[in-house]
């Protein structure tokens, strides 16, 4: 029997950036698949600064009140984990789901994460079944996947599906750090004792194209690597070590040839001298790069500034009309 306690509310978060070609459907889906959930439930909808309509279209679904959505307008855009992050500060809810708004992942699921909840899980995780994306994002998704694994030393297939669920206890101890720089997958794992992943189906991409450039891609790679572990900074000293024994064997050897073979063996020892010069310099160049990172990080943390600005919101928590009359 689980000693968790009862899932009497759901909340469903989900940060929107320029999405209005999919908010109709998204809110029309969600909504008809809340309504199959046995508990209470809200939709708490961020928006994240978009230049389109999208604002305009939540505001107008929280108007109804008995969509029961909670429109949060941002004053700009934040990005998607600290919009999901100002969705858990308004959320209310026992479980928390976060969904994207793009419907690859399909809001058909929800039900099924909180049953495997249930079961007494601190934070269900999905895998994309069948994943329709391009052989470039699903390369770089596997790749960060076996960063973060090697890194946290916890094993999941892919971190990258937001469409996850985490118990009131575990958005509580998210809310309570307050890094700049916040990746919530890891984040929630990091306080989780027991987490579990289920595979749930992922659609093309109908409408818009991916907020995630090739170089958002490679950001967010240093991002979760900076803020994962310091590793590469131990790393710096065991690379700089090396360098430095092999520079002095080098110079030995390079000594001793010069002695038998005359200096003419190498062009008086100028090409040598830069393939030396530059190996030490691209060697502190990739170790300034990273110390960078993390001095940086430490500058925006020092900085202590908002996630995030809230310009309005739109709703209110209520309890479901439907769930009372039970």
């Amino acid at each position: 029997m689980s000693t968790f306690d009862e899932i009497k509310k759901v909340s469903v978060v989900i940060p929107v950036y320029n999405e209005e070609e999919s908010l109709p459907q998204l809110l029309e889906r969600t909504i008809k698949s809340c309504k199959q959930l046995e508990q209470e439930y809200e939709l708490i909808l961020v928006d994240d600064g978009s230049s389109d309509n999208s604002a305009k279209m939540l505001e107008e679904a929280a108007a109804i009140e008995e969509n029961h959505v909670i429109a949060i307008i941002l004053n700009r855009n934040y990005g998607q984990h600290s919009a999901i992050m100002a969705g858990f500060n308004q959320a209310d809810g026992d479980l928390v789901i976060t969904l994207d708004a793009d419907l690859q992942n399909p809001p058909e699921e929800i039900p099924r994460l909180v049953a495997t909840a249930e079961d007494g899980y601190d934070v269900v995780g999905t895998r994309r079944r069948n994943r329709q994306d391009s052989w470039f994002r699903k390369t770089a998704s596997k790749m960060i996947n076996s960063m973060i694994t090697k890194a946290t030393g916890r094993s999941m297939g892919d971190y990258g599906c937001m469409l996850r669920a985490y118990r009131r206890h575990i958005v509580d101890a998210m809310l309570q750090c307050h890094e700049r720089s916040t990746f919530i997958p890891i984040l929630a794992n990091t306080f989780a004792r027991r987490t579990i992943e289920i595979d749930v189906a992922h659609a093309e991409r109908e409408y818009g194209d991916s907020k995630y450039s090739f170089l958002k891609l490679i950001n967010l790679m240093y991002d979760l690597l900076t803020c994962l572990t310091t590793a590469p900074l131990r790393l710096l000293s065991i690379v700089g070590s090396v360098i430095a024994v092999s520079g002095f064997v080098l110079a030995l050897l390079l000594i001793i040839l010069r002695i038998i073979f005359g200096a003419m063996w190498a062009a008086e020892g100028v090409f040598t001298l830069f393939a030396i010069l530059f190996m030490f310099i691209g060697a502190q160049f990739v170790a300034m790069g990273l110390l960078g990172e993390y001095i940086g990080r430490i500058y925006n943390d020092v900085r202590a500034r908002p996630r995030y600005f809230i310009q309005k919101v739109v709703g209110v928590n209520k309890p479901n009309e439907d769930q009372e009359k039970d």
